[in-house]
Protein backbone atom coordinates (compact mmCIF):
# COMPACT_ATOMS: atom_id res chain seq x y z
CA UNK A 1 0.00 0.00 0.00
CA UNK A 2 1.55 3.30 -1.08
CA UNK A 3 1.90 6.02 1.68
CA UNK A 4 0.12 9.09 1.27
CA UNK A 5 0.19 12.88 3.30
CA UNK A 6 -2.24 14.46 4.96
CA UNK A 7 -4.79 15.34 2.40
CA UNK A 8 -4.90 11.63 0.97
CA UNK A 9 -2.56 11.91 -1.58
CA UNK A 10 -0.65 9.19 -2.78
CA UNK A 11 3.62 10.22 -2.11
CA UNK A 12 5.12 9.10 -4.48
CA UNK A 13 2.58 8.41 -7.46
CA UNK A 14 2.87 5.60 -9.24
CA UNK A 15 1.16 2.46 -10.26
CA UNK A 16 0.73 -0.17 -7.63
CA UNK A 17 3.96 -3.12 -7.71
CA UNK A 18 2.66 -5.96 -10.29
CA UNK A 19 3.34 -9.81 -9.23
CA UNK A 20 6.01 -10.16 -11.81
CA UNK A 21 7.95 -7.31 -9.44
CA UNK A 22 7.38 -8.64 -6.38
CA UNK A 23 8.56 -11.83 -7.55
CA UNK A 24 11.61 -10.43 -9.18
CA UNK A 25 12.44 -8.53 -5.83
CA UNK A 26 12.11 -11.74 -3.75
CA UNK A 27 14.05 -13.24 -6.60
CA UNK A 28 16.82 -11.04 -5.94
CA UNK A 29 16.50 -10.44 -1.84
CA UNK A 30 17.39 -14.29 -1.90
CA UNK A 31 20.52 -14.47 -4.62
CA UNK A 32 21.89 -10.94 -3.61
CA UNK A 33 23.95 -10.32 -0.38
CA UNK A 34 22.77 -6.71 -0.01
CA UNK A 35 25.75 -6.16 2.70
CA UNK A 36 25.24 -2.62 3.54
CA UNK A 37 21.80 -3.22 4.47
CA UNK A 38 22.84 -5.90 6.54
CA UNK A 39 24.87 -3.86 8.34
CA UNK A 40 22.02 -1.32 9.74
CA UNK A 41 22.24 -2.59 13.03
CA UNK A 42 20.75 0.23 14.75
CA UNK A 43 16.96 2.41 14.56
CA UNK A 44 17.33 5.46 16.06
CA UNK A 45 14.26 8.07 16.42
CA UNK A 46 15.19 12.03 16.91
CA UNK A 47 14.17 15.21 15.42
CA UNK A 48 15.76 17.40 13.12
CA UNK A 49 15.16 20.73 11.97
CA UNK A 50 15.58 22.73 8.82
CA UNK A 51 19.12 24.92 8.64
CA UNK A 52 17.08 27.81 6.83
CA UNK A 53 13.85 27.48 8.54
CA UNK A 54 14.06 25.67 11.99
CA UNK A 55 10.35 26.31 12.22
CA UNK A 56 9.71 23.40 10.10
CA UNK A 57 11.07 20.22 12.63
CA UNK A 58 10.52 16.97 11.56
CA UNK A 59 10.63 13.41 13.32
CA UNK A 60 13.30 11.29 11.99
CA UNK A 61 14.27 7.44 11.77
CA UNK A 62 17.91 6.77 11.57
CA UNK A 63 18.93 3.68 10.34
CA UNK A 64 22.69 3.19 11.77
CA UNK A 65 25.32 1.71 10.53
CA UNK A 66 28.59 1.93 12.76
CA UNK A 67 31.85 1.84 10.49
CA UNK A 68 34.42 2.16 13.24
CA UNK A 69 34.65 3.33 16.58
CA UNK A 70 35.08 7.13 15.18
CA UNK A 71 32.35 7.07 12.32
CA UNK A 72 28.60 6.12 11.81
CA UNK A 73 26.55 6.67 8.83
CA UNK A 74 22.73 6.89 8.85
CA UNK A 75 20.05 6.42 5.91
CA UNK A 76 17.27 8.61 7.19
CA UNK A 77 13.40 7.60 7.04
CA UNK A 78 10.31 10.03 7.74
CA UNK A 79 9.08 6.72 9.48
CA UNK A 80 9.73 3.17 10.67
CA UNK A 81 6.91 1.26 8.52
CA UNK A 82 7.65 -0.86 5.39
CA UNK A 83 6.81 2.24 2.79
CA UNK A 84 8.72 4.85 4.55
CA UNK A 85 10.26 7.49 2.44
CA UNK A 86 13.86 7.88 2.04
CA UNK A 87 14.85 11.40 3.29
CA UNK A 88 18.21 12.01 3.27
CA UNK A 89 21.66 10.49 5.36
CA UNK A 90 23.41 11.69 8.34
CA UNK A 91 26.81 11.13 8.90
CA UNK A 92 28.58 11.16 12.49
CA UNK A 93 31.60 11.16 13.83
CA UNK A 94 33.54 11.80 17.12
CA UNK A 95 34.82 14.84 18.23
CA UNK A 96 37.97 13.46 17.45
CA UNK A 97 37.44 13.05 13.72
CA UNK A 98 35.64 16.54 13.69
CA UNK A 99 39.02 17.99 15.12
CA UNK A 100 40.81 17.49 11.86
CA UNK A 101 38.02 18.72 10.02
CA UNK A 102 38.82 22.30 8.07
CA UNK A 103 36.59 24.98 9.56
CA UNK A 104 34.63 25.83 6.90
CA UNK A 105 33.62 22.10 6.94
CA UNK A 106 32.43 22.40 10.64
CA UNK A 107 30.05 24.90 9.92
CA UNK A 108 27.95 22.67 8.31
CA UNK A 109 28.17 19.90 11.59
CA UNK A 110 25.81 20.10 14.40
CA UNK A 111 26.35 18.72 17.93
CA UNK A 112 24.33 15.88 19.99
CA UNK A 113 24.21 18.63 22.65
CA UNK A 114 22.28 21.17 24.47
CA UNK A 115 23.56 24.11 25.80
CA UNK A 116 21.77 25.36 28.96
CA UNK A 117 22.51 29.11 29.05
CA UNK A 118 24.69 31.83 27.27
CA UNK A 119 27.10 30.91 29.58
CA UNK A 120 30.61 32.59 30.05
CA UNK A 121 32.87 31.56 26.94
CA UNK A 122 36.35 31.04 28.13
CA UNK A 123 39.48 30.49 25.11
CA UNK A 124 42.22 27.94 26.56
CA UNK A 125 45.80 28.41 26.93
CA UNK A 126 45.79 24.84 25.69
CA UNK A 127 43.85 25.07 22.82
CA UNK A 128 43.36 27.41 19.91
CA UNK A 129 41.25 29.83 19.64
CA UNK A 130 38.86 28.55 18.23
CA UNK A 131 38.16 26.20 21.02
CA UNK A 132 36.12 27.04 23.99
CA UNK A 133 35.20 25.75 27.15
CA UNK A 134 31.20 25.42 27.58
CA UNK A 135 29.28 24.53 30.69
CA UNK A 136 26.80 22.22 29.55
CA UNK A 137 23.48 21.45 31.09
CA UNK A 138 22.19 18.08 29.16
CA UNK A 139 22.92 16.69 25.76
CA UNK A 140 20.51 15.80 23.42
CA UNK A 141 20.91 11.91 24.60
CA UNK A 142 20.20 12.72 28.27
CA UNK A 143 16.96 14.94 27.35
CA UNK A 144 15.78 11.83 26.13
CA UNK A 145 14.93 12.93 22.69
CA UNK A 146 17.63 10.37 20.96
CA UNK A 147 15.43 6.97 21.23
CA UNK A 148 15.89 3.53 20.29
CA UNK A 149 12.82 2.12 19.89
CA UNK A 150 11.79 -0.91 21.57
CA UNK A 151 15.09 -1.66 23.04
CA UNK A 152 15.82 -1.21 27.09
CA UNK A 153 17.94 1.62 27.90
CA UNK A 154 20.18 -0.59 29.66
CA UNK A 155 21.40 -2.44 26.60
CA UNK A 156 21.56 0.51 24.74
CA UNK A 157 23.33 2.38 27.41
CA UNK A 158 27.15 1.88 26.53
CA UNK A 159 26.11 3.28 22.82
CA UNK A 160 24.44 6.34 24.60
CA UNK A 161 27.75 7.10 26.59
CA UNK A 162 29.98 6.88 22.76
CA UNK A 163 27.50 8.86 21.10
CA UNK A 164 27.34 12.04 23.87
CA UNK A 165 30.34 13.71 22.05
CA UNK A 166 29.66 13.02 18.60
CA UNK A 167 28.98 15.60 15.86
CA UNK A 168 26.53 15.13 12.72
CA UNK A 169 26.00 16.03 8.76
CA UNK A 170 22.52 15.61 7.84
CA UNK A 171 21.27 16.21 4.63
CA UNK A 172 17.28 15.93 3.64
CA UNK A 173 16.49 15.28 0.44
CA UNK A 174 12.84 14.51 0.30
CA UNK A 175 10.73 17.23 2.48
CA UNK A 176 7.72 15.09 2.48
CA UNK A 177 6.54 17.28 5.47
CA UNK A 178 5.67 20.04 3.16
CA UNK A 179 4.03 17.37 0.98
CA UNK A 180 6.69 16.93 -1.52
CA UNK A 181 5.44 14.00 -3.40
CA UNK A 182 9.12 13.41 -5.11
CA UNK A 183 12.05 14.83 -3.92
CA UNK A 184 12.49 18.15 -5.32
CA UNK A 185 15.21 21.13 -5.72
CA UNK A 186 18.45 20.44 -3.88
CA UNK A 187 19.45 18.89 -0.91
CA UNK A 188 19.05 21.20 2.99
CA UNK A 189 21.12 20.91 5.46
CA UNK A 190 19.76 20.31 9.10
CA UNK A 191 20.42 20.71 12.20
CA UNK A 192 19.85 18.89 15.84
CA UNK A 193 17.11 20.30 18.37
CA UNK A 194 18.64 22.59 20.73
CA UNK A 195 17.69 23.38 24.87
CA UNK A 196 16.96 27.08 24.06
CA UNK A 197 15.68 29.53 20.95
CA UNK A 198 14.49 28.31 17.84
CA UNK A 199 16.70 25.21 18.83
CA UNK A 200 13.70 23.96 20.96
CA UNK A 201 11.65 21.06 19.95
CA UNK A 202 8.02 21.15 19.82
CA UNK A 203 6.75 19.53 22.69
CA UNK A 204 3.79 18.08 20.68
CA UNK A 205 6.26 16.49 18.25
CA UNK A 206 7.74 14.88 21.18
CA UNK A 207 4.73 13.69 22.70
CA UNK A 208 3.40 12.08 19.35
CA UNK A 209 6.46 10.69 19.11
CA UNK A 210 6.73 9.53 22.71
CA UNK A 211 2.88 7.97 22.61
CA UNK A 212 3.70 5.83 19.50
CA UNK A 213 6.44 3.83 21.57
CA UNK A 214 4.95 3.92 24.88
CA UNK A 215 7.98 6.10 25.68
CA UNK A 216 8.50 9.15 28.29
CA UNK A 217 11.51 11.32 27.04
CA UNK A 218 10.79 12.90 30.91
CA UNK A 219 11.49 9.25 32.35
CA UNK A 220 14.30 8.37 30.13
CA UNK A 221 15.70 12.10 31.21
CA UNK A 222 15.97 11.12 34.81
CA UNK A 223 17.48 7.97 33.80
CA UNK A 224 20.05 9.05 31.26
CA UNK A 225 21.28 11.81 34.16
CA UNK A 226 24.25 9.82 35.22
CA UNK A 227 25.86 9.81 31.90
CA UNK A 228 28.83 11.83 31.10
CA UNK A 229 28.46 15.47 29.61
CA UNK A 230 31.57 16.67 27.22
CA UNK A 231 33.97 19.13 28.59
CA UNK A 232 34.25 20.83 25.39
CA UNK A 233 32.35 21.86 22.49
CA UNK A 234 33.44 23.65 19.01
CA UNK A 235 32.11 27.14 18.61
CA UNK A 236 31.99 25.94 14.52
CA UNK A 237 29.64 23.74 14.92
CA UNK A 238 25.84 24.58 15.10
CA UNK A 239 26.68 27.71 13.88
CA UNK A 240 23.23 29.58 14.15
CA UNK A 241 23.66 30.25 17.90
CA UNK A 242 27.08 31.77 16.86
CA UNK A 243 26.28 33.89 14.03
CA UNK A 244 22.95 35.70 14.98
CA UNK A 245 20.95 32.74 13.99
CA UNK A 246 22.03 32.54 10.38
CA UNK A 247 21.50 29.31 8.91
CA UNK A 248 22.88 27.81 5.29
CA UNK A 249 20.42 26.88 2.42
CA UNK A 250 21.72 25.51 -1.25
CA UNK A 251 21.06 27.11 -4.44
CA UNK A 252 21.68 25.81 -8.04
CA UNK A 253 23.26 27.76 -10.68
CA UNK A 254 24.50 26.85 -13.90
CA UNK A 255 28.04 26.35 -14.51
CA UNK A 256 30.47 25.59 -17.39
CA UNK A 257 31.19 21.73 -18.02
CA UNK A 258 34.47 20.68 -17.98
CA UNK A 259 34.09 18.76 -21.42
CA UNK A 260 37.88 17.44 -21.11
CA UNK A 261 39.04 15.09 -18.47
CA UNK A 262 42.94 15.17 -17.82
CA UNK A 263 44.26 11.71 -17.91
CA UNK A 264 47.69 10.36 -16.31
Amino acid sequence: MAATNGTGAQIPPGKPMSVEQHMLDKGAQMLQSLKPIKHMNQHVCTFALYSHDMTRQIETHHYVTRVNQDFLQCAVFDADDPMAHLIGLEYIVSDRLFETLPPDEQKLWHTHAYEACTPSILSSNKRSSKRVNIIFYMMQIKSGLWVNPRVPEMVVRPELENLAKTYGKFWCTWQTDRGDKLPMGPPVLMMSPQGTGIGVVNPVLVQNRDDKYNISSDALKTARVEIAEPEWLNPQADYWKQHNDKGFAVEMETTEMKKRASFP
